[in-house]
This record gives structure tokens, C-alpha cells and sequence, in this order.
């Protein structure tokens, strides 16, 4: 089965395509024979298409908006030129799998996507402002260029932390705040972290229920999950993915009473002070400088810059104390499991992070902590490490195409 995996985000467009079938899950044998993205959808679109095993395509064109990005996708994906495995037209693309950031307390699971769907997708925007609309925008595309009846099928960020316990989501709130507006934490980069947790168990010859793990996935978006017995059980993120750790743009976790008095102090509008959060905290509004934690050691080994060692500094410390605070909440913790951009690729982040952390039975192997990076799948930690630290890279596309073959064949969704 080819799977058309989308994931809109409000100027961006990606995809892969993916050859799955449930023998294929199975035996751990999918495949990518394609993917792209497209940036700055709506003025000069930055294109990047690969097939498997070649060069990458780059090149810019306008595109107006995300129906214009999808049909110069499809137009490439079928153009004999381009000569994809397996892809002659639109009908050899047999499901389209969507990531959709938010699904409130509806969605559970991956569901094939109705107009019922849609529209309680559509009802979720409140809480994802900023990444349901994007996410619509893909599955109206996708409805246009390829029409009714193919199936599509949403993935969510947030619904592998639907195992979490009320006492864990709720906010110290008036209650009926929840019971009206369902105010509550939720959590994200959910593909992500059950993917990781998939990973370990295979790494680690382990059942899920013998999945006792925190997975840390470190990016410009950053986020913490204690898995116990395979399940979430907490995660750092909340409502929106502003709550949690400290991010390349985003603050993490912060007094609201910083709102009233940047309200007061700068006359700033509600809009203004979240774009402040969102967009020019973390990583970039301590250092002053950028938002890439690559750029930051930079400066800070070859300039000795301040502000670039806080802002390291803080990030760490902040991931230290989630992983103190998730394995106090699950009664200890088999492995830490590092992943996305900074956690597969920084040793000098994940040396930082497992420092001091003597107390939890965690030690470092620092020959192999320099090796892991690059896509390398590997253990960190010594023989003697109570904690076992892993590196594994994300792959996301993966359980949304895996996700996607079973909902069209109608199988009940494992973990993996």
C-alpha cells in the first residue's frame, strides 16, 4: 500500500510517501520511496523533493497557498520524469495519512476522517490556534486534488496522552472552567514519543508493559513524556505546546502573572505578548542571538558568550528537572531515551542534561555519547549504568503511515 503522509504546518507543506501493509508493520520492513517540503507557502515557495536513493531537487516558485503546494507536489510525484517506484498517477496513491496537532478529548486514536471529523477538528482550533488551521488547510487540499474517495486518515499529536489520569491533566482551575471549555492539559509530540517508546521495547527485547521509560524529545520544540507499563502517563507540554520545557522560541513554564504585568509595563495586547512567547522566548530571547542550539555551543566554545551558555544552561537544567520530577511520579525509570534534532545530535547537550544525575544511577559512556549522531539508533549509558541512556531517532512519518493502513483495513492500532 502506498501511503501519501501529509503534515501542514501555516507556511509549510510535507510529505512522504511511504510502502506499507500490515505484513510489512510486522516484519519492521516499511519503506520511504519519496518525500518533500515546501517552505513559504503563499510568496516564494523553497522546494525540496527526493526520491529514495537520489539527489535532493531545489528550487523556489510562488505558490499561493497549500491547494497550489499540494498539486505542484502531485504534478512532480507523477510526472514520468521523476520516475517514482511504484507511482504512475494519483490512483497508485492508495490512502493520505494527515498529522493533526490537536484532538481535544474526541480523539484517542488515528480515525478515518468524514465530514464529522472535519468538523469536530474544526472545533478544536480553539485550543490549537495556531496548528489546527494548518492541519484543516492539508485535509481541504488533499479533498480537492485527489477527491472524495480516497481515504484519508487523521493522525494526532495529542492522542497518545489520552492514558493520562485527571489528576495529572487537571488544572488547579475552578472546575466548571473545565467542564465548560475542557481546560485541561493535553500534551503533543505524541507520534514522536510513542514511536521512541516503540523503538525501546525492540532495542530492549521488552513487552510494552515492561516499558518503563522517560523520552526526551529535544528540538526547537522540546518535550518530556514518562511512559509506564507503554502508556503516558504525564508530559511536559499542556494545553498548548507553549507549557513544559524551555524551547528554541517558546518559554516553557512561566507565572501567568508575567501576562498582567507585560500588559501593564508595555501596553502590549494579549496577540502581542503570545507572539512574545511563542516566537521570541527560550532559546533566542536568553541569548539574544538565535534559536539553533548548534549556533549557541558554537558561540559559547569559540566566544565565551554569556548569554549563550545561560541559555544552554537553563535549557538543561529545565530538562534535568523533568526527568527528576517524572521518575519521583513513576517509582523510578529503566532508560532515559533522547531524540529530535538536538537530542539525536548534540552530545554536548546530552552530556550536560545526564551530569550531577549520579543519584539516579546514570552514567554516561562519553566515547559513545560523541558517536551518536547523524541518525545513529544506539545505547549511551556504560555497563554499570542503573539508567540506561538511549539515542534514537524519530521517525514519526512512520506511525502516521502505519497508523493510516491500519484504519483503512479496519485493524485495531497497537503501539507500534
Amino acid at each position: 500500500m502506498n501511503i501519501f503522509v501529509l503534515n501542514c504546518g501555516s507556511s509549510s507543506l510535507k510529505f512522504q510517501i511511504m510502502q506499507t501493509d500490515l505484513e510489512m508493520i510486522e516484519k519492521d520492513q516499511d519503506k520511504t520511496i519519496a518525500k518533500g517540503l515546501i517552505e513559504r507557502v503563499g510568496s516564494q515557495s523553497l522546494i525540496n523533493f527526493q526520491v529514495d536513493g537520489r539527489s535532493p531537487i531545489k528550487l523556489a516558485t510562488p505558490l499561493r497557498d497549500h491547494r497550489a503546494a499540494l498539486l505542484y507536489a502531485i504534478n512532480w510525484i507523477t510526472n514520468p520524469e521523476t520516475q517514482i517506484p511504484g507511482i504512475e498517477s494519483l490512483q497508485d496513491v492508495h490512502a493520505i495519512g494527515h498529522r493533526v496537532v490537536h484532538g481535544g478529548e474526541r480523539f484517542k486514536r488515528s480515525i478515518r476522517i468524514d465530514a464529522a471529523v472535519i468538523s469536530e477538528i474544526e472545533d478544536c482550533i480553539d485550543l490549537a490556534p495556531l496548528h489546527n488551521p494548518a492541519n484543516l488547510k492539508g485535509i481541504y487540499a488533499a479533498r480537492d486534488v485527489f477527491g472524495q474517495t480516497i481515504p484519508q486518515v487523521a493522525i494526532f499529536d495529542t492522542s497518545f496522552h489520552s492514558t493520562m489520569d485527571e489528576v495529572t491533566y487537571l488544572y488547579a482551575l475552578p472546575y466548571q472552567y473545565y467542564r465548560r471549555y475542557k481546560i485541561r492539559k493535553y500534551g503533543f509530540h505524541g507520534t514522536s514519543h510513542r514511536y521512541v517508546a516503540y523503538k525501546y521495547r525492540k532495542l530492549a527485547g521488552i513487552k510494552k508493559e515492561e516499558c518503563n521509560i522517560i523520552t526526551l524529545h529535544l528540538g526547537n520544540g522540546a518535550s518530556a513524556c514518562a511512559i509506564k507499563a507503554g502508556k503516558s502517563i504525564d508530559t511536559s507540554m499542556g494545553m498548548t505546546p507553549i507549557e513544559g520545557l524551555m524551547m528554541g522560541t517558546r518559554t516553557g513554564d512561566l507565572d501567568p502573572a508575567v501576562i498582567e504585568l507585560l500588559a501593564y509595563k508595555e501596553g502590549a495586547t494579549l496577540d502581542e505578548i503570545f507572539a512574545i512567547l511563542n516566537k521570541r522566548s527560550g532559546l533566542l530571547g536568553i541569548s539574544g542571538l538565535t534559536n539553533d542550539m548548534r549556533d549557541l555551543i558554537e558561540e559559547e566554545q569559540e566566544h565565551s558568550d554569556r548569554r549563550a551558555t545561560l541559555a544552554i544552561n537553563m535549557f538543561c537544567g529545565r530538562v534535568r528537572k523533568y526527568i527528576g520530577a517524572y521518575t519521583a511520579a513513576m517509582n523510578g525509570v529503566d532508560a532515559l531515551c533522547f531524540t529530535a534534532g538536538i537530542g539525536e545530535n548534540s552530545a554536548e547537550i546530552r552530556r550536560r542534561i545526564c551530569n550531577n544525575m549520579n543519584w539516579l544511577g546514570v552514567e554516561l559512556d562519553d566515547e559513545l555519547n560523541q558517536q551518536a549522531f547523524g541518525g545513529r539508533e544506539m545505547m549511551i549509558s556504560t555497563p554499570n549504568s542503573k539508567v540506561k541512556i538511549y539515542v534514537i531517532p524519530t521517525n514519526e512519518e512512520l506511525i502516521l503511515a502505519r497508523d493510516t493502513c491500519r484504519v483503512v483495513l479496519n485493524v485495531q492500532n497497537p503501539a507500534n
